[in-house]
């Protein structure tokens, strides 16, 4: 295993155990982030996304592979279980990551995952009409980047 994949490695690891200081630590300190859903966050808004992510996640649970390291980065597999609690309904989300590192960090984060296959699990007969329109990916952005305000300014970064 090069040093990019011991890092991703690592940051998977410490997800599946839940140990948000060992994720957040795995980030530069000018990090950025974005997936479909969560668009172009700052490393202390990534940081408080995982740790939102799993304080909120009671059920979820998590598994990794096909890590690839290159010369300045990484890419990596993983799936996501857990009830979307605005719904209760169960996810399996499926997610390509690709990272790129930095003097043993990352600096850049992206996660790939069909919001469309998301959308039909987690909002039902809404996300299977409406999951493919701007319209509700715009949405359902928006409400996650307030509810991670709302984290942040309730649970400041030490």
């Amino acid at each position: 295993m090069n040093s990019n994949e011991e890092l991703i490695n690592h940051f998977y690891l410490s997800f599946q155990q839940k140990d948000v200081p060992a994720m957040q630590n795995c980030y530069a300190d000018n990090a950025t982030f974005s997936d479909p859903v969560f668009t172009n966050l700052n490393a202390e808004q990534v940081r408080a996304m995982w740790a939102m992510l799993i304080k909120n996640g009671k059920d979820m649970r998590m598994e990794f592979r096909n890590i690839k390291g290159t010369e300045d980065g990484a890419t990596a597999e993983w799936d996501a279980w857990y009830t979307f609690s605005l719904t209760g309904n169960k996810v399996l989300n499926r997610i390509k990551a690709s990272f790129e590192i930095r003097d043993g960090k990352i600096i850049a984060h992206r996660d790939h995952f069909s919001f469309y296959n998301w959308s039909r699990q987690a909002l039902g007969f809404t996300g299977l009409l409406l999951g493919w329109t701007p319209f509700l990916r715009n949405k359902i952005s928006k409400t996650a980047k307030k509810n991670l305000e709302n984290y942040m300014l309730a649970n400041p970064a030490p």
